[in-house]
Order: structure tokens, then C-alpha cells, then sequence
């Protein structure tokens, strides 16, 4: 499947500009053959935008949710993107999987908090693996900071994810984590890994871009720069089949002596 990762922080603060820049990359990205094409986290508000979250917040299945399934619709290609989610009196910072018909997929929050930012404005979700099918793929989400757990990468190989994608907004200067850790996450549990960064200043935050998706040999199918980006990389099934037949991390697993991790 063809995956189109969006490098950009959008217009913070403007949920209606926000939604006009992720249905122009959606065309181009349907244009260029892609089934997903995949946005930041809190693409749909901006991230650093203080108390701006709260107000700004929404229910899965509010307006924004119904803008981005038209979005999706429109250009036949399934969406993922980062926004703050309201329940109740509870925010979290989630990412939802829309298909190209429309349909919410799934939908997860961010269990990892990073830093007093996002300790003072929202709550951790408690689910570490959602997972939906999509073009012949499992498709799994994740957020930015939680990709840097193994456990949790591990869990979704386990659970069969073979794309997983990675709304983030990591900044300066923790670029190592998109040039390193990501291909060697995607390496060590034999599935593909869509990290699609934010890019610029944004209040006290510089954020790197380097989006990438990195394959199960390690290898980043596609990389973006330092600016603002639409890069394409496919994630193919036959290739990741062949690969996990060839490399025997999961079959040669030995849980009996992983208690100690928890």
C-alpha cells in the first residue's frame, strides 16, 4: 500500500485551516497512488497551543471527525490524523484511522505522556495495541514518545500489526529517535513503521520533521527533510511475508524469561 506521510505543523490554533491543508495533501496523494496518507499528531489544532487545547478539543466522532471522513471520501484514500479528543471533562492526544470510504477505523490515545506539557493537558489512554485492517494490511497507531517503548512496539508484533503508523511531534534534539530507533523498531519486530513529524518552530518547541517509513530490513523506504513535505514509500505485504521468513526475532522469543520486565 502506498503511504503518503504529511510533514507538516499546519496553521496552530485554526482547525478550519488545519482541514483545508490535509484535503489538498490528501489529492495529492490519491493523485500519486496512495491508500493512506498520514498527518501529525495534533494536526487538526497544533500541538503547542496551551489552554487552546482544551477549547479546541472534540469527541471521536464530532464535526472534525465528519470533515475528515469527507476529505477521505472525496479523494478515495484513507486518512490518519493527530487531534486532542474530548471525553467528558478528559482530553486525550489521539490519532484516528479513517477509511477511504468514510468508515472510523480506529482510534488511540496516547498512553506515553512526554514532558510537564502533556502531563498538564491530558489524560494517558490505557489501550496499548488498536489495531484495523485496511488495503490487505493491519494497520496499527501509535503516538510519537510511545514508539520509544520496545514493549509497546513489541506488543503490536505481536498482536500482527505490519504498518505501523506514528503521528509525532518530536523536536529538537531528539532527531536521533527518527534517524535511529524507528528503522531499528521496525527492523527488530518485522513490520513497516510510518512516523510522520511535525516541522518548524511552534512556541517553545523546534520540531526536526525527518518523517520517515522504515521497513522490516531497517531500511527508511523514504525520508523527508527539515521542511515542510509530502513524501510517498509503499509498504508491500509480499516483501514483508519473505522478510519475516527470513529473520527469526518473533519465532525465537523465550517469554519465560521476561518476567522480570514487569
Amino acid at each position: 500500500m502506498r503511504t503518503a506521510l504529511l510533514q507538516s505543523s499546519g496553521r496552530p490554533g485554526s482547525v478550519v485551516e488545519n482541514l483545508k491543508v490535509l484535503d489538498e495533501a490528501a489529492g495529492r496523494a490519491a493523485a500519486a497512488g496512495a491508500g493512506l496518507v498520514a498527518a501529525p499528531e495534533m494536526f487538526l489544532t497544533g500541538y503547542a497551543i496551551g489552554d487552546d487545547i482544551a477549547r479546541l478539543a472534540e469527541p471521536a466522532d464530532g464535526d472534525s471527525a465528519d470533515a475528515v471522513a469527507e476529505i477521505a471520501t472525496r479523494h478515495g484514500v484513507a486518512v490518519v490524523y493527530g487531534y486532542p479528543e474530548r471525553e467528558g471533562e478528559t482530553v486525550h492526544n489521539s490519532a484516528q484511522l479513517i477509511s477511504a470510504d468514510g468508515t472510523r477505523l480506529a482510534n488511540y490515545r496516547k498512553t506515553h505522556l512526554f514532558g510537564c506539557f502533556e502531563r498538564d493537558h491530558f489524560t494517558p489512554g490505557e489501550q496499548p495495541v488498536v489495531q484495523a485492517d485496511l488495503n490487505g494490511l493491519r494497520v496499527g497507531l501509535m503516538i510519537c514518545y510511545d514508539v520509544e517503548f520496545p514493549e509497546n512496539v513489541r506488543a503490536h508484533a505481536l498482536a500482527g500489526t505490519d504498518l505501523l503508523v506514528v503521528p509525532t511531534a518530536q523536536m529538537h534534539p531528539f532527531q536521533f529517535v527518527a534517524e535511529s530507533v524507528v528503522p531499528v523498531r521496525a527492523f527488530e519486530n518485522q513490520m513497516y513503521v510510518a512516523y510522520v513529524n511535525r516541522v518548524g518552530p511552534e512556541g517553545e518547541f523546534d520540531f526536526v520533521g525527518l518523517s520517515t517509513l522504515a521497513g522490516p530490513d531497517g531500511i527508511a523506504r523514504s525520508r523527508a527533510g527539515r521542511g515542510e513535505e509530502l513524501v510517498l514509500a509503499d509498504a508491500d505485504p509480499d516483501f514483508l511475508a519473505a522478510s519475516r521468513e527470513a529473520n527469526p526475532y518473533l519465532n525465537d522469543r523465550r517469554p519465560g524469561l521476561y518476567g522480570s520486565l514487569v
